[in-house]
């Protein structure tokens, strides 16, 4: 594909919109829409690729720009994420006596509802919320697999929720 110029130009002009649209999309943004494309295409054309036919050929740069913008909407949230975490402090407004006292009820509630989770529970929702690792980073922390720390997790919030009250007086 990439050896014939006019083939891979009749390529590029049939595919690339529909690859942009797919891609915007999914990052939410028209530079990095166009910088996925254009990687695709150069990936395409670096490795001189050679599908069978012309749609072939689009359904695997659909599959790389998919890919491409999943990853860069992953890592831009995750950014957005960090970024709101490391400036929540300068953010706040000044507490209230009453605000103060839900606070630290809440936190009173929370810290006894997760004493009677089990230890297995327990120790992965407090790495998880607290210590604010990833599944993976859980996994191996603990020395289980990042399949068994997502079904722990789920389990801990479930139990957590039902120790909790029920009437949702200042939890939230």
């Amino acid at each position: 594909m990439a050896g014939n110029t006019a083939e891979f130009r009749r390529l590029y002009d049939t595919v690339f919109p529909i690859l942009f649209r797919v891609a915007y999309r999914i990052a939410g943004s028209e530079e990095a829409a166009e910088d996925l494309c254009q990687e695709a295409f150069f990936r395409l054309y670096e490795k001189n690729m050679v599908f069978p036919n012309a749609d072939e050929a689009k359904y695997w740069l659909i599959r790389v720009v998919k890919n491409a913008s999943l990853n860069y909407a992953k890592r831009k949230d995750r950014e957005r994420k960090a970024y709101q975490r490391a400036f929540r402090e300068v953010t706040n407004t000044q507490e209230t006596g009453e605000q103060a006292l839900l606070r630290q009820e809440t936190a009173a509630e929370i810290r006894e509802a997760l004493n009677k989770l089990p230890e297995n529970l327990r120790m992965v929702l407090i790495l998880k919320e607290y210590g604010e690792l990833n599944y993976k980073e859980i996994g191996r922390t603990l020395g289980i697999s990042e399949g068994n720390v997502k079904v722990r997790v789920f389990r801990a919030r479930e139990r957590l929720a039902g120790f909790l009250p029920k009437d949702g007086s200042h939890v939230s």
